[in-house]
């Protein structure tokens, strides 16, 4: 903030002139107004921190302010804890350890059902985010849907895996970084029916409207999975607004497209992929991927440039 800064009310007037616009000289500790330059104010209390700071390690070292509020902790990272570690009791006097003991023991009895059934669910999550690497918008948001599910009651009867492994689909969505089942279910273990049974019902309760996943969300990770160039997606991307513009995708699903049109993006910026690797990587069957290429390159009339450059590379194996 600037040692001079201008300000503006209704409270105060300028003897001088009668005007309300004042400037704040910080430097100086006063205010004076900014059309006559009259004093208005002198020996103002300066209200910012007495210290002075050099670096990051400096400025966290000396504030006094704990860590922001998160929702992807149980007690929204504010509750503390008697006895963090085994060895904390031992730094007391013998005749308040048994008392400290008690107080700790005591404390982890009398916690809600809610925080215990939080402390749980977003350790959880945090695993499947970290697993799955998802970024932390969709951590935030599915820590804060979660908590909504729970305080509905709609956890109750329900397995805690199964609600959370359903948010993280479903905002995974939202956020466009897709996940598909079969990567979801492998990460949390839970069966693909029963997580496909949780989205529709959690989503219907809290009111999520999914709109369904383009095949453009998922070229970025596929890409890096595949280790294509920047080049590659950028051609699967062209690709894909073109067939879309042709309307040849709809009613496709969005993960075969996607592999099709990294499959030709390949091809024809000399980074060769089988059909039968690209399938292994994102997840889908090559009769998928070889009917929805056949689609694309026909309805674009790219199939003679395609079927070229894979002549080419053949032949200069």
């Amino acid at each position: 903030m600037s040692p001079r800064e201008k300000t503006a009310t209704t409270q105060k007037v300028c003897p001088e002139c009668g005007s309300t616009s004042f400037e704040e000289n910080r430097s100086r500790g006063e205010m004076t107004c900014s059309k006559c330059g009259e004093v208005i104010e002198e020996s103002m209390i300066d209200m910012t921190q007495e210290w002075r700071a050099f670096d990051q390690e400096q400025r966290s070292s000396r504030a006094r302010t704990g860590a922001p509020l998160t929702p992807t902790k149980h007690d929204k990272g504010v509750t503390t804890k008697i006895g963090k570690g085994p060895g904390e009791l031992f730094k007391v006097s013998p005749n308040k350890r048994a008392q400290y003991s008690r107080l700790k023991k005591w404390q982890s009895r009398i916690v809600e059902s809610k925080n215990r059934n939080l402390s749980f669910a977003l350790s959880e999550l945090k695993r499947l985010v970290s697993y799955l690497g998802l970024p932390q918008s969709v951590h935030r948001e599915v820590a804060i849907l979660y908590e909504k599910a729970v305080d509905k009651g709609l956890v109750r009867g329900r397995s805690m895996e199964a609600v959370v492994a359903a948010l993280i689909y479903a905002v995974a969505r939202q956020h466009k970084t897709p996940r598909t089942l079969d990567e979801i279910t492998e990460a949390s273990g839970v069966d693909r029916r029963e997580i496909g049974r949780t989205y529709r019902y959690v989503c219907r309760e809290l009111g999520i409207r999914i709109l369904p996943s383009q095949p453009e969300d998922y070229i970025p990770r596929f890409s890096t999975m595949l280790g294509l160039s920047d080049k590659a997606q950028a051609r699967a991307l062209d690709i894909l607004e073109k067939a879309k513009n042709q309307e040849i995708t709809s009613g496709k699903g969005p993960v075969g497209v996607a592999a099709a049109a990294l499959y030709i993006a390949a091809v024809l910026t000399g980074q060769k992929k089988t059909q039968r690797e690209v399938a292994d990587v994102v997840d889908a069957t090559e009769v998928t991927i070889r009917n929805r290429y056949k689609e694309i390159v026909e309805t674009l009339g790219i199939e003679d440039e395609v079927e070229k450059k894979v002549k080419e590379d053949e032949n200069n194996k």
